[in-house]
């Protein structure tokens, strides 16, 4: 079930561990209602921290864009997963050693932070090759030399796996399609060489998140399941999904257990609203004005009032049907009626 908070969740957490990629900007700018959003929140004495998975940028350049959306931020506020991926290297590699690195600034800053030595050739000699997300102008020579380097036995890390990432223009291949290409590239040795991963949702990105913000009661806020919901599950922490970026509400209702939020909001002004109980009865499970059940095969849904509450309603039939696989059912005419 989702959960109910009396209180708006601003007020109920201290620390938002704000996913940045569909939650705070698309493509470079801001998503509707964010910067006003965040603004309150900040004002209201919620301290706000910048998680990404997204390692091309390093935390100054992140904060300066963040700056100049509206929402002022400095770089200690921001964590990326080329910090996580570079302290997991650095336990694993001596201090100075050389690193491939096949990413972005952001990538090459958080190695050097660690005493690492970035290369760029499979021949310079590296102690470990790492990934990370390089925008789209990484040059195909790049993943060849990560290939060469795994394919010869060099130590493999990637900042994340994630295989998409929201712009402006629509959803683009992410960090986790160019780990594609050095895997299958390196197939041909047994066993298949796998990378150690540091991004949303794994162990290393949460200790790095910890570890830097020192929140006490933290709200993890995203809009993918597969890393920031699940990451937040990973961690023992609640989360908020906004519908803003990759996850939609079909996508949401299929959910299993791993991958269902504590809280769901159209945009970062839910931080700002108390969360609604879902309740069931003998009728099915009822939020605000709306009713919704499982029946035939598909999801039905009655009443009225805000669409949100009855996604939140059919959250609940959904997540009851599907137990501890997720649901099946047909949600289509259900969402429709919401105008989702």
């Amino acid at each position: 079930m989702l959960r109910g908070c009396e209180r708006a969740l601003s007020e109920a957490y201290d620390t938002a561990l704000l996913d940045l990629d569909g939650v705070v900007y698309a493509g470079g700018e801001a998503v509707p209602h964010a910067v006003d959003a965040l603004s309150r929140a900040r004002a209201g004495g919620m301290r706000l921290a910048y998680v990404t998975n997204n390692a091309a940028r390093t935390p100054r350049t992140v904060a300066d864009h963040l700056t100049r959306l509206g929402v002022p931020a400095a770089p200690d506020e921001v964590i990326t997963s080329a910090q996580a991926v570079a302290r997991l290297i650095a336990e694993q590699v001596p201090s100075g050693a050389r690193v491939l690195c096949v990413g972005g600034e952001g990538l090459r800053v958080a190695l050097e932070e660690r005493g690492l030595r970035p290369v760029e050739s499979a021949d310079d000699g590296p102690a470990a090759v790492v990934q990370g997300y390089g925008g789209p102008e990484l040059a195909w020579g790049r993943l060849a030399e990560a290939a060469l380097a795994v394919g010869r036995g060099v130590p493999w890390f990637a900042s994340n796996t994630d295989l998409t990432i929201p712009s402006g223009r629509g959803i683009a291949p992410g960090n986790g399609a160019a780990v594609e290409v050095v895997r299958i590239a390196t197939r041909w040795m047994r066993p298949a060489p796998e990378p150690r991963v540091a991004g949303k949702p794994l162990p290393p990105m949460h200790r790095e998140t910890v570890l830097r913000t020192g929140a006490r009661r933290p709200l993890v806020v995203g809009d993918r399941l597969d890393t920031d919901i699940e990451g937040a599950h990973a961690g023992g922490v609640d989360a908020l999904l906004v519908l803003t970026g990759v996850t939609d509400a079909a996508q949401l209702l299929a959910a299993e257990p791993r991958h269902r939020p504590a809280y769901v909001a159209a945009d970062l002004r839910g931080l700002h609203d108390p969360q609604p109980s879902v309740v069931r009865d003998e009728d099915g499970f009822r939020c605000g004005g709306w009713t919704a059940r499982e029946a035939g095969g598909a999801l039905l849904l009655d009443g009225e009032g805000e669409p949100v509450d009855g996604l939140r309603a059919l959250c609940g039939a959904a997540w009851a049907a599907g137990g501890d696989v997720g649901c099946t059912a047909d949600p289509a005419k259900a969402l429709a009626r919401l105008g989702l």
